[in-house]
């Protein structure tokens, strides 16, 4: 066997031994961003020349309660969505709404995994198309290698080989993305579950969720103004 051949059939099992690695390796958590802080000599002086602070107890100016701008602050929504679905469109759209109904809010778009089963056997669908791509190449010198002759299939495939290795890529790409569709668009509060389309089997509408957004708000004690989100 020489080595395109080895290279080949070599190609296959890397990529099914790297998948697997990945699979079942958890990736730690990015650091958070940390600035510090910087200080020059100028900066120094102003603090030592700053006039110290005022008593707490000589300023009698009412307090005022805060802005009802940002009634979004420190709150996060979590759209959870299948991105091989073409929901990304959708998923943009109730962004900007929600951000804009409710500024200073946190909108985090994710991808909706698959259950493991299907995530397993999507990871194997290319190793079943470079497999069949190098059985194709290098067939003729593989199996007597394995002890037996080539069967008749295998010449029917040799004999259209581009149209079969054509035909081997679309089907198992369309396989794969059919293992990896969810058909989720899941929508949640501060990790409280406000929609989902896996029960509801249809998207939220904008007023729906708006609404729906508003009245954990309010159910939870962010804010008290109904006119904030209406």
């Amino acid at each position: 066997m020489d080595r395109a051949q080895i290279v080949l059939l070599g190609l296959p099992l890397f990529l099914f031994c790297f998948d697997i690695l990945n699979l079942f390796t958890l990736r730690p958590p990015p650091p958070h961003p940390h600035k510090a802080p910087h200080h020059n000599h100028h900066q120094h002086r102003h603090l030592q020349n700053k006039p110290p602070p005022f008593p707490k107890d000589s300023l009698d100016f009412p307090s005022q309660k805060p802005s009802g701008g940002a009634v979004g602050v420190g709150n996060t929504v979590k759209i959870s969505f299948c991105t091989s679905c073409s929901y990304k469109g959708t998923a943009v759209t109730m962004t900007k709404m929600i951000e804009s109904a409710f500024p200073g809010i946190e909108v985090v778009l994710s991808n909706y995994p698959p259950a493991t089963p299907k995530r397993v056997i999507s990871k194997l669908v290319p190793v079943v198309q470079y497999g069949m791509f190098g059985l194709l190449m290098g067939g003729e010198q593989v199996f007597p290698r394995l002890g037996m002759a080539p069967p008749p299939w295998f010449y029917s495939l040799r004999a259209n080989r581009f149209g079969t290795m054509a035909s081997t890529w679309l089907l198992g790409n369309a396989f794969q993305s059919f293992l990896q569709g969810t058909g989720a668009f899941e929508v949640s509060l501060n990790d409280e579950l406000i929609f989902s389309k896996l029960q509801e089997g249809r998207f939220p509408g904008e007023i729906e969720l708006r609404d729906a957004i508003g009245r954990n708000l309010v159910k939870s004690g962010i804010t008290g103004d109904r006119a904030l989100w209406t």
